[in-house]
């Protein structure tokens, strides 16, 4: 599945656009996970817990927009962004969004 941020793919012509495509996950931190990731605040720096739990969600959500693309049998997304919301504390919503299309090279 080819995909871009951008509106158009380099070295590709859209034929035919398929419409909005997105992929959403909801996660939340264990009581365990959320203590281990408090104890690294303590010493500051990357919270890795956390920024595991963060990348898990998107490849998680970028993976259920392909799927959604799949299915109407896109072979590339263009405008893939990315948003992220708490939904309640420590509960976070990531979703990942784009234009399923068909491109063929130019």
């Amino acid at each position: 599945m080819y995909n871009t941020t951008a509106f158009s793919l380099a070295g590709f012509r859209v034929v035919k656009e398929l419409g909005t495509v997105r992929g959403v996950v909801v996660r939340s931190r264990s009581i365990i996970g959320s203590f281990g990731a408090s104890l690294q605040t303590i010493f500051g720096g990357d919270i890795t817990l956390y920024t595991e739990l963060c990348e898990h969600a998107r490849q998680d959500a970028y993976q259920r927009m392909c799927s959604q693309a799949t299915t109407l049998a896109a072979n590339a997304i263009i405008g893939l962004r990315y948003d992220a919301t708490e939904v309640a504390q420590g509960v976070t919503e990531v979703l990942c969004y784009g234009t399923a299309v068909i491109v063929e090279p130019t």
